[in-house]
C-alpha cells in the first residue's frame, strides 16, 4: 500500500491484528481454535504490527503474551486470572495478515515510539486486566 501524495514516505503505517491464542496441544488448543473461530474476542491475541517501507511487504510486530503459552500451568493461570510472568516481543513478519488485520494510522516515529513503550510495560500478565489488549492500546496511544 503505497502512502497517497499527501502523506510523506517518512510515516510508518501502524496496523492491529488478531491472531487465535496459542495453547497446549489437545482439548485446549481445539478450544482456542474454535474460539478465534466463532470471533470471541476474549479468544484471541492481539498485536501492534509497524510497516515502515511501503515498498516493502514485512512488517515489524510488537506483542505482549505468556513467557510460555503452552504451558498447562499458565493456560490455568490465565483461566484463573492469576498473574504470571509475560514477555514483550518484537519480531518480523514477512508480509501483514490478509484477515484480522486493521490499518489504524500512521505515524513518524512508530519503531522508536513502540520500542520506548515496549521497554517500559510491566510483564507480569494478568488476563483481563493486564494482557495483550491492554498493551496493544497502550501502544497505539503511544503512537499517536
Amino acid at each position: 500500500m503505497p502512502p497517497s501524495a499527501s502523506m510523506p514516505a517518512t510515516h510508518t503505517a501502524v496496523y492491529v491484528a488478531a491472531v487465535p491464542l496459542r495453547a497446549p496441544k489437545g482439548p485446549a488448543q481445539l478450544l482456542m481454535s474454535a474460539g478465534y473461530s466463532l470471533g470471541m474476542w476474549d479468544l484471541q491475541h492481539f498485536m501492534v504490527l509497524l510497516r515502515p517501507d511501503p515498498a516493502l511487504a514485512q512488517a515489524l510486530v510488537f506483542d505482549f503474551q505468556p513467557r510460555d503459552p503452552e504451558d498447562v500451568l499458565a493456560a490455568l493461570a490465565v483461566l484463573s486470572r492469576r498473574e504470571i510472568p509475560g514477555v514483550v516481543r518484537r519480531r518480523t513478519l514477512r508480509r501483514v495478515p490478509d484477515g484480522r488485520c486493521w490499518l489504524v494510522g500512521h505515524c513518524c516515529d512508530a519503531v522508536g515510539a513502540a520500542t520506548r513503550f515496549s521497554e517500559r510495560w510491566t510483564t507480569g500478565l494478568v488476563v483481563g486486566e493486564h494482557d495483550c489488549r491492554d498493551y496493544t492500546n497502550g501502544n497505539l496511544s503511544a503512537l499517536s
